[in-house]
Order: structure tokens, then sequence, then C-alpha cells
């Protein structure tokens, strides 16, 4: 699935009523989750974040901007923020599974949208522009009073608009804002250390301590530490010490914890000590994950360790808890969008157990192979984990640090699958239970029983082939695993055959409810299947030849 984050500024930062029926034309499109809205009276702008599929973002930021030309005036329009336009600038952002190119498509497809039908000059800026990268302060230049007597044609729509004004509609990388905290209360050093790691740098200066200027008055500069960071210094009264405010505009150029542990050189290098960090509005997983990652490493501990003690690892280590809670379902933003785990995967076992024992057909034993699978992967990452720690094995870290990170991948792949199994079958009752009376009725019940069977067919059969790769994780646990959780291994190959029987069983039964050529599937589950026969029986000479 490919997620995209949308970040429209909109001229209104005061009138609640106009703020809200904006968002309102967000959250009536499917796909589309308003995430944040921050108004600002001062600035007379609002921010508002949501998240989406492409075509979902499109549309709602389609909408938005139509809502806002249709309610905010221009000609009236007064703030402290630079501004051209009722939405003022609209940029898209690739989140999760989704790139550049995809973001850059849909500003484009909006903004030519925007322009014709909407009639509002469209300057398209960052990855979008059509004549390489264009700043955002360059797409905006002169603002919405200088908009009439621009030189430079807007890329799509007519010149000028007087009442909605004009939009920059951009691509762009993820934009982290960050600070970090110092044991001072001089904004000085603050500003010393932002200078020395954001890309503008630090103002020169001559021997005898003046700043150096060029030939045209401006300040002559040596480049930072870092690229795509902007930085300042300041204090905070709230908090009573100085920060380091940065804005990371391309985490992937400068990662979160590269940048940290600059800041924490620099104000060594000033006599001062990083305390902790702050992570204002939201960040992705990647980031977060990555920070966990360079920490356990530095450590020499494994990175193959489940999603969440990596994130605390990062969380622990960057000191994003010291001003206040970071919590993770608040503040990273594919869990916003995704929410938290439910469904059977959040009970207990006796709970799971109770609801598997009931008198109802779901969860049945599709759900079971789904979840023995994840024990199968679940044991192996534990045996990798004991391996990358246990002394002379060392050259076995390598091979167990991927093995394990496959492995907590695959678990927790097998654990969504859980419930994917349960709810297919229950999409195969609702299309039975579809009403027949008439042949509209009847064609429409059986399109959904034909998708609801296929599905109840494709599920199982993924499970089986995902089973083949526990199997070979499982292998390599019980041949180049440590020694004394060989049983282990041997364990994790069982539950993996289990998986790979039970889910073959399942997709067997459902085989018979396809309509047409089921060639293809059949010729899957029987190489799937045989493969993990196979798999099985290597596991256990394996593991019996430990034994002795």
């Amino acid at each position: 699935m490919k997620l995209i984050e949308c970040v429209p500024n909109f001229s209104e930062g005061a009138d609640r009523a106009v703020i809200d029926a904006i968002t309102a034309e967000i959250t009536v499109v499917d796909g589309a989750v308003l995430l944040d809205v921050d108004p600002g009276v001062a600035t007379n702008r609002t921010v508002v974040t949501f998240v989406g599929s492409p075509e979902a973002v499109e549309e709602a930021a389609f909408r938005a901007i139509a809502k806002a030309a249709q309610l905010i005036d221009m000609t009236r329009h007064t703030g402290e923020h630079p501004r051209m336009g009722a939405t003022d600038v609209c940029p898209f952002i690739p989140v999760e599974g989704a790139t550049m190119e995809d973001c850059v498509e849909i500003a484009r497809r909006l903004g030519e949208r925007v322009g014709s039908e909407l009639g509002i000059p469209v300057y398209l800026y960052e990855h979008a522009a059509l004549d390489g990268r264009r700043s955002l302060s360059d797409a905006r230049s002169g603002e919405y009073e200088g908009l009439a007597a621009r030189d430079d044609a807007p890329d799509f729509g007519p010149a000028f608009n007087a009442t909605a004004g004009a939009t920059a509609i951009g691509a762009r990388q993820f934009l982290i804002a960050y600070n970090v905290n110092l044991n001072t209360s001089d904004r000085r050093l603050a500003h010393q250390v932002a200078s020395a790691v954001r890309t503008l740098g630090t103002a020169t200066r001559d021997s005898d301590g003046k700043i150096i200027k060029d030939e045209q008055g401006k300040t002559v500069f040596a480049p930072g530490r870092f690229e795509e960071v902007k930085g300042v210094g300041w204090y905070i009264d709230e908090y009573d010490r100085a920060q380091v405010s940065l804005n990371l505009t391309d985490s992937s150029v400068s990662p979160l914890h590269e940048v940290f542990e600059a800041c924490r050189q620099e104000a060594t290098n000033r006599g001062m000590r990083v305390t902790g960090s702050e992570l204002v509005g939201l960040v992705p997983l990647d980031a977060m994950l990555a920070a966990g990652d360079h920490f356990l490493t530095a450590q020499g501990r494994t990175t193959g360790i489940p999603e969440a003690d990596r994130i605390r690892m990062a969380v622990m280590s960057l000191g994003l808890d010291e001003i206040a809670e970071f919590d993770p379902a608040a503040k990273i933003i594919e869990y916003r969008y995704r929410g938290l785990p439910d469904g059977l995967v959040t009970q207990t076992v006796t709970g799971f157990a109770d609801v598997l024992s009931q008198e109802s057909p779901a969860p049945g034993g599709g759900s079971v192979a789904a979840l023995v699978g994840a024990l199968s992967a679940a044991l192996s990452a534990m045996v990798a984990s004991l391996t990358f720690a246990k002394q002379g094995m060392e050259d076995s870290k390598q091979l167990m640090e991927d093995a394990g990170r496959d492995a907590q991948s695959l678990k927790d792949w097998f654990l969504a699958a859980v419930d994917r199994d349960s709810d297919a079958f229950n999409d195969v009752l609702t299309a039975i239970r579809m009403p027949r009376r008439t042949d509209d009725d009847r064609s429409a019940r059986e399109t959904a029983m034909a998708a609801a069977n296929l599905e109840a067919t494709l599920v199982p059969l993924e499970v089986l082939e995902r089973s083949v790769d526990a199997l070979e994780l499982a292998l390599v646990a019980a041949r180049d695993g440590n020694p004394n959780s060989v049983t282990d291994a041997g364990v994790a190959g069982a539950c993996a055959v289990a998986a790979a029987e039970g889910a073959s069983l399942n997709v067997r039964i459902n085989l018979d409810g396809l309509d047409g050529d089921t060639s293809e599937i059949t010729a899957r589950h029987d190489s799937a299947l045989a493969n993990a026969r196979d798999l099985g029986k290597q596991i256990r000479v394996a593991v019996e030849s430990h034994l002795g």
C-alpha cells in the first residue's frame, strides 16, 4: 500500500468556522485521514496535515483548495507569514511504499486541475517543478501583492486571480522539525551549535572578528556539516533552557540520529551537554527505526528484535521523553494512520484460545496456521539473537543479524494474516447472506461471492508460501545457530511445517468454490507444499545431528 502525506497551508488562522469547513472537505474523502490542524492567529494561517492513498490525497487536496478559494478573500488578508493565496502552499510527501515520482505526478495533475477548473494560478515547486527544482521562496516571489506584476507565467491557470491569489503545489521529502536540548540558557551557544551542523553553516570573520561580506554585501558563510538541514539556536522560557532548533528537510540525506550525534559533539566542544531532544509534529517510522538501529549497533547488539524495541531504543538514546512523554502511537505518522494493531492478535493467549473454541467457524484453522507461522518466525528470531550475542560465534554475527531481521518481519506478516484469514472467511459468509430476490440481487451476490472465495483461497496460499520462508530461517537457525538452542530451531521448523500443512488444507477446500481456471493456484500450492515438506525433513536431520 502506498501512503502519501499532504500538508496544505491555508491563509486563515482565526475564523474557526472557515477552517472547519475546509478540513471537512478532507474528511469526507474515503481513504484520507486528517492528522493535525494547527491554526495561528498572528500568522493568519493554518497548517493542515493529512495522509492517505495517492488517489485519496489528490482528491482531498482539490476539495480543500476549492473550499478555501470559496471562503477566503485574499484582497482582505493580512498576516505575518509570507503568502500568496487562499491555499498558499500544498506539498505532497512520500511516506510508506510511495516514491517521489508518485508525488510529482500527483502535484502536476492537481496543479493542472486547479488551474483549469478553479481558475487559480499554480506555481509548481521543488521536485514537481517542470524546469528543474524551484524553491518555495522563488515560487512565492513577490507574495500576493506582487502577483499581478510577475514576469514569470504560472505553470497552470490564469496569470491572476484577485480573490484566491495563487497556489504553490509541490513534491518534497518529509520535513522533520527537531529540537535538541542543551544544559544552558545561553541562546548564543545554542546558535553556535546550530550553525555548525546546518547546511548554511557559520558566518566567516576576518582576523579582527568582523563578519566577511561578498561583493553584493551578503554575509559569507562556511558550510556546515550536513546537507538539507536548517537551524537556529533559541531560548525557550517554558523549558528554561536553550535549544538547537532544526528542520531536517530530507532525513534520507541527513538522518535524525547523525544530526543528533553531531549536535552532541559540537555541544561538548563548547563545554555543554545535550540532555535530550524533542520532535515537533510527526516523524516517519523509518527515521525512528534507523535511529534505534544505529544505537543498537553502537552497543554491539543485534537489530533483529521487535519493532517496538527498536523504537524504544531510539526514544531512550535521543532523549525524546525528557521534556514530555513520547507516545509512538501519536508521534509516528504511519501509526497515526494505521492505528495500533487490533483484532484477534491483541488477545491474550487465553482469550484467543477461548474465542477459537467457541461455536463459530471463524477464527478457525486458517488463523491458527498463520499463528503457528508467527511462532516459528519468533523462535528463529530468538535463536538468531542468542547466537549473535554468544562468545565464540562471532563469524556467524552477520548471518544471524540478517536472519533475525528477516524473522522479525516475517513474524509481523504472519500475525497480520491471523486476522486476514478470519476476515476473508467472514466476507464469504456475508456474501452468502446477500439477498437473491431480483436478477440484480443475484448478480451482485455472485460477484461478491466470487471475490470473497478468491480471497479466502489466496490468504492461506500466501501463508503456505511464507511458511517456506519460515522454514528456510529455521534451517539457518538449526545448522548455524547457537548449539544450545538447536531444539528451539527444531520447534521453529515443526511450527512452520504445521503452518504449511494447515494452510494447504484451507487452500484445497476453498478451491472448489472458485470459478474459472485454477491451475496457477494449484501449481503454486503444490510447489510450496513440496518445498515445505522437504525443508522440514532437512531441519529434522540438522537437529538430530546436534542431538547425536
